[in-house]
């Protein structure tokens, strides 16, 4: 099955676009080879631009309280689990802990390291980081690997906090919904929302089906168009019924 995602609003974009970003730098920051280790360098600088567009930090911790006392209102419903309750509350309140005692601006390690605010500069020019434009760099990638990836993640760690949190309210998010399944008839559904506010759309598919969804959506309407893609992969209309999996989740 694969499983698309649809922001309703600007935070919930940033929020999946750091996640995404983070699910990269996770996988090239292990890999063993120099190149790799550019990607996920440079991928942390990405990170730094986006998460630089919003103040994060207090619209996380605002959430994560938000969360925090929807939870506590569940104790005295019988359906709920105490020990998964519990252990949920202890792991906001961790994470909330972790997040308040960040210091500075998010980042700011890495905006106060002059060299790598030096490669950064390079980096956003095509074909800027090239060894003759900054042989210090060069250098530090023909170092053994276990060493830039001790650096990497000593660059990285102040972030993480952020990213804990970011985690956190993402799964909650998704753990709101819970899936329908829908048809969508000659390879388009819509569905009338009445004004009411959702923060993201999940939409499952079976993998073999070979559908793509386009999704539009405000708090009036969603729109879902499903397209296939051809061996020149230029997206064509699906006319076919498409079975799908719709959640729609909100706190």
């Amino acid at each position: 099955m694969i499983v698309y995602e649809y922001p309703f609003n600007e935070r919930i974009r940033t929020l999946l676009r750091l996640e995404d970003l983070y699910e990269k730098f996770q996988f090239f920051a292990h890999q063993p080879d120099p190149m790799q280790h550019h990607v996920a360098l440079s991928t942390i600088f990405d990170m730094l631009e986006v998460a630089g567009r919003a103040d994060l930090k207090s619209d996380l911790l605002q959430e994560l309280e938000r969360q925090r006392q929807t939870l506590l209102g569940y104790r005295l419903n019988p359906n709920v689990q105490p020990e998964m309750l519990d252990a949920i509350l202890a792991e906001v309140d961790s994470v909330s802990s972790a997040l308040v005692a960040a210091q500075g601006k998010t980042g700011q390690n890495v905006r106060d390291n002059e060299w790598l605010m030096s490669i950064r500069g390079r980096t956003i020019i095509p074909g800027g980081a090239c060894d003759f434009d900054m042989p210090s760099y060069y250098a530090w990638q023909q170092r053994p690997a276990d060493q830039r990836y001790n650096d990497i993640v000593t660059w990285f760690t102040p972030l993480v906090p952020l990213f804990d949190a970011l985690g956190l309210v993402l799964r909650l998010l998704r753990d709101s919904g819970a899936p329908v399944k829908m048809i969508a008839v000659a390879g388009s559904y819509q569905q009338m929302l009445q004004g009411k506010v959702y923060q993201m759309l999940r939409l499952t598919l079976d993998e073999t089906s070979g559908a793509i969804p386009e999704i539009s959506a405000n708090k009036y309407m969603l729109w879902v168009r499903f397209t296939t893609q051809g061996g020149d992969l230029k997206p064509k209309p699906l006319e076919d019924q498409v079975p799908f999996e719709l959640t729609l989740c909100n706190f």
